[in-house]
């Protein structure tokens, strides 16, 4: 069987998601999204406030794990948001080492605007596909996406084999 076809198909689809992260538009696409100046939240800030406004309040150890980071990258990014009044952080009332965190109403509007830029955004994307289109890459990104974190926790399951066998 010839591999060339498949290596090209792999090939283009690297450098198409090449294209998605570092392509020129993306500035501009994120200054949209994200905003600009002292105003302007890092994407990780903005991955952040996304899952903050999913519950009414979040352990800071639950939101980490969610955002698929270290407890002290979790902790940085609040404290960010904290600093700009996105969010507002508390201690367990029963054991105070355990820090809960929450959106506030400017955290919640801050979101809801970003989310609703975006929303319009992917609307004016998609506006040349078809209904049946739409179905259709929806379900190929979510593969593409539970393939990815397939790969990583081989990936890491990988680096932790390396390291134990020395």
């Amino acid at each position: 069987m010839d591999k060339a076809p498949e290596a090209s198909v792999e090939l283009r689809i690297g450098l198409l998601w090449r294209e998605i992260r570092r392509g020129a538009g993306m500035n501009v696409l994120l200054e949209h999204l994200l905003g600009t100046g002292d105003d302007a939240l890092e994407p990780g800030e903005w991955d952040t406030l996304e899952l903050l406004a999913q519950e009414p309040s979040w352990r800071m150890g639950d939101l980490a794990r969610a955002m698929r980071v270290d407890p002290s990258t979790a902790t940085r990014a609040v404290q960010r948001l904290i600093r700009a009044n996105y969010a507002e952080r508390s201690s367990c009332a029963n054991d105070g080492r355990v820090a809960f965190v929450h959106l506030t109403e400017a955290g919640r509007l801050r979101y809801d605007s970003g989310r609703r830029r975006r929303q319009r955004l992917v609307h004016d994307m998609l506006n040349g596909f078809q209904p049946a289109e739409r179905e259709q890459f929806a379900a190929y990104l979510q593969r593409f996406v539970d393939a990815l974190d397939d790969v990583v926790a081989g990936l890491d399951a990988g680096a932790g084999a390396e390291t134990a066998g020395g």
